[in-house]
């Protein structure tokens, strides 16, 4: 088993245990690899989830670019609704999960088809 499906397992344990979802292993080896070579460094494969800069990022760079949301305040509230889903307390939030289940919540897996 290479590194990115040990990542990609460990993402799952994380979709099932600490978040209480059923991942769809297919959507999210798509989504883990979108990641890109973020995935294998400690601080770029996690999110930030208290600096607002981050969050910014997440919407602009992922939301808006890449699943071609348009901007509103339904953006930010779902990248909070999975940063509490995923649990505050929790420090290492990995980008690969948070993306998928943005990706779940805007119902944009077509964009990973």
């Amino acid at each position: 088993m290479g590194k990115r499906d040990e990542l990609i397992a460990q993402y799952a344990a994380d979709l099932q245990n600490k978040c209480g979802v059923t991942p769809d292993m297919d959507l999210l080896t798509k989504v883990t690899i979108g990641c890109g070579p973020a995935i294998y460094n400690a601080d770029a494969s996690t999110v930030a989830a208290s600096q607002p800069e981050e969050l910014e990022t997440v919407k602009n760079n992922f939301l808006i670019k890449k699943l071609g949301l348009s901007d509103g305040p339904e953006l930010m509230e779902a990248i909070n609704l999975v940063v509490e889903t995923y649990g505050k307390s929790e420090r290492n939030k990995y980008r690969a999960v948070v993306y998928y289940m943005l990706t779940k919540h805007f119902g944009k897996e077509s964009v990973y088809r």
